[in-house]
């Protein structure tokens, strides 16, 4: 069995530079004093239904920012930085300011925060559809939640070995929950009505003392019907089996809300346990690049994995585009980790211990003398992350080799000093700045990052021709829009009916095997 010394040395300067990484961020639009903007997504952002760079992702009021597949940090940063210039263009007529935290701005009464709407067409209606599910089944309140979703790649990787980069990040996320929370506070406004472990901290704020990511803990994406399934991920045939099993079988709790209302309007796209893929919520995906019209489960089983999708990274309040240059390092060097230790197959109890690890780590991670669990034994998170960390040290070598430099090193090394300081974390540093400066109330604190956040954006050199470039964006975006709707010619039931049929799913082997 070779070291892992061995494999990294064994990866060319080729494949190390052809790592890929992408970012979608998602942010509440807020207005001046705090509460959630319900005006209907900026015409200036163009089609949230057709736009590559700007969309929405549950709310009408929940901005979605994507860049593209970059090899280098810089360029994804950079990106990102122009999409976030343009759309604070975008957003100052109305006043208002992309909200810099995952957790939500003052929120309305549940049933008057606006869903997303994508226009007359079939895949239009869908989205806003599925989105009206997630109301109904989780409430609004819980889909306002927003954070960083990282793409990331590397050239010659198998579906098999993406999946062993899979178990292995559930196994370590506790770690960068803990460096990289950044949601230990929230507006009551949010739990207004529901049980809760929160204390309270200012007027209209609560927090945990020790909490890290209550973005990732048990007020998070949670659900009693998640909470039944079981996915492994030892293989993609088991994954697609327990997906499709999710996407195929009635919830009862479900049927009873039914898919359309006495008046005829849709309430969801399906009865089942999920709606669509998406519904699933994972701290990791394995991830294809879909065709027009095609189930993502599809994809997965037809042309295998093509990359991941890392989704427990919160905003971090005090970065302008919520993310930074060396966490971005810290992640890369991190998931080639996962990608190249061993990963043994995960069992039941172990996915039962990696949520009790998740649950803990979010709600009392900077907690002195935490313990997890890891195969049935205490083992304490400081201890566990510096064994971690100190397994990193090659990783970072080798991809600051190719690239020249020793930033992959430093991001490790703050890492390090990070895990031994909890005072210097962003959840630490929230709840410290909420103290010092904001009398302890959350949505001041995020009131006063989020202008700081608008004007330093504001302030950044913007030339004419990246708005045009983006004016043009936009226009382009309506225009396929339009087309879209203009070649619309079923009747929305059958295509909701077609859409859900287990037949996209990516079954012709099972229907080959029948058959025979």
């Amino acid at each position: 069995m070779s070291t892992l010394q061995e494999r990294v040395d064994a990866l060319s300067t080729a494949r190390l530079l052809g790592m890929r990484r992408g970012i979608e961020k998602e942010s509440l639009r807020a207005q001046p004093d705090g509460r959630l903007a319900l005006t209907p997504h900026p015409a200036a952002l163009g089609s949230a239904l057709t736009h590559p760079h700007i969309t929405t992702d549950f709310s009408e009021s929940q901005v979605e920012l994507i860049t593209g597949a970059h090899t280098e940090v810089e360029a994804c940063l950079a990106e990102l930085t122009r999409i976030h210039q343009f759309s604070y263009r975008a957003l100052k007529e109305g006043d208002e300011r992309l909200w810099v935290s995952s957790m939500p701005c003052g929120l309305p009464a549940d049933e008057t925060i606006p869903i997303g709407r994508y226009g007359s067409s079939n895949v239009g209606r869908a989205k806003s559809v599925y989105r009206m599910g997630l109301a109904y089944r989780y409430g609004r309140r819980m889909q306002t939640i927003s954070g960083i979703h990282y793409n990331w790649s590397l050239p010659e990787v198998s579906s098999e070995q993406y999946f062993g980069l899979i178990r292995n990040f559930r196994r370590n996320a506790f770690l960068l929950l803990y460096l990289f929370g950044a949601s230990p506070s929230l507006c009551s406004t949010f739990v207004a009505g529901r049980e809760h472990e929160l204390q309270p901290l200012g007027e209209g704020s609560m927090h945990m003392p020790h909490g890290t990511s209550l973005r990732m803990g048990r007020l998070g994406y949670q659900s009693d019907a998640q909470a039944s399934l079981a996915v492994s991920y030892n293989s993609l045939d088991g994954y697609g089996a327990s997906l499709e099993d999710a996407l195929t079988h009635p919830w009862p709790a479900y049927e009873a809300i039914g898919i359309q209302g006495p008046g005829g309007e849709y309430n969801q796209l399906a009865t089942t346990l999920l709606q669509i893929e998406n519904e699933f919520y994972g701290t990791i995906r394995p991830k294809r690049t879909i065709f027009t019209g095609e189930r993502p489960l599809h994809a997965l089983r037809e042309r295998g994995v093509e990359y991941i999708e890392v989704r427990l990274m919160d905003l971090d309040p005090f970065e302008p585009v919520g993310i930074r240059a060396s966490t971005m390092r810290f992640l890369d060097v991190f998931l080639m980790h996962c990608l190249l230790t061993d990963s043994p197959d995960d069992t039941p109890a172990e996915i039962a211990e990696l949520a009790r690890n998740q649950h803990l780590t979010a709600a009392r991670g900077r907690e002195p003398g935490l313990k997890l669990q890891r195969a049935g034994r205490e083992l304490g998170l400081a201890a566990w992350g510096a064994e971690l960390i100190a397994q990193l040290g090659p990783i970072a070598a080798a991809l600051d080799a190719a690239h020249g430099g020793e930033l992959h090193a430093q991001a490790v090394r703050d890492a390090a000093a990070a895990l031994q300081s909890p005072d210097s974390l962003p959840s630490a540093r929230v709840l410290a700045a909420m103290a010092r400066d904001h009398d302890n109330s959350f949505v001041s604190f995020v009131r006063a990052q989020s202008e700081s956040t608008r004007e330093y954006i504001d302030g950044l050199p913007w030339a004419e021709h990246e708005q045009a470039h983006f004016e043009q964006m936009t226009q382009d975006s309506v225009d396929a829009q339009q087309k879209i709707e203009d070649g619309d010619t079923m009747p929305f039931e059958i295509y909701r009916q077609q859409y859900v049929s287990a037949d996209r799913l990516g079954l012709r082997r099972r229907a080959a095997v029948a058959s025979l």
